[in-house]
């Protein structure tokens, strides 16, 4: 392939393993920048981020989130808040919203040289408490989801997923004639 964005896309993969480094302010603002430009329903943008590079509150993740224990220097906690939605009918759609965020994240740190992994928080009551607990979160504020992110101490190759026996043409159960 020998296009820059299918490249990154294809290059994301769940890291699990980083190196002892710190992620760089500046990295992580980028990030959070490419999380806004996100599309939203109604434009309503419903989301907030908690960025935790403390190691005391990483502790915290890793001992009390049952997938959560991986030794990266920072996450970033995608939250929604549905109040920000001046359109009641838009509130509804905070999980999806904050999901695209949340992956325009994966994507931009793939491009960054960084690796990520996510974290499901939603709809488990218990994983919510913990992460309301370590952030301090309002309980008008929801915890989507954990994204883990630091530099890769493992390599993976790039791939695509692609499974054509999941793709319908027009109707369900209607595929490729060719």
């Amino acid at each position: 392939m020998n296009n820059p964005i299918l490249d990154t896309i294809f290059r994301r993969r769940s890291i699990r393993k980083y190196a002892d480094r710190p992620v760089e302010p500046e990295k992580l603002d980028l990030l959070l920048q490419a999380a806004m430009a996100a599309p939203s329903a109604m434009n309503c943008k419903p989301w907030e981020f908690v960025v935790v590079t403390d190691p005391e509150k990483l502790a915290q993740f890793r001992k009390r989130l049952i997938f959560g224990n991986r030794n990266a220097p920072a996450a970033i906690v995608v939250c929604g808040n549905p109040s920000l939605s001046a359109n009641p009918a838009a509130r509804l759609f905070w999980p999806q919203d904050c999901s695209l965020a949340g992956e325009n994240i994966l994507i931009a740190a793939a491009g960054l040289g960084l690796g990520t992994v996510w974290i499901g928080v939603h709809p488990v009551a218990e994983f919510v408490r913990v992460v309301r607990e370590v952030t301090g979160l309002p309980r008008h504020v929801r915890p989507l989801g954990l994204i883990y992110v630091g530099y890769p101490a493992e390599e993976k190759s790039a791939r695509t997923q692609y499974d054509a026996r999941r793709v319908h043409r027009e109707t369900y159960g209607q595929k490729n004639s060719s």
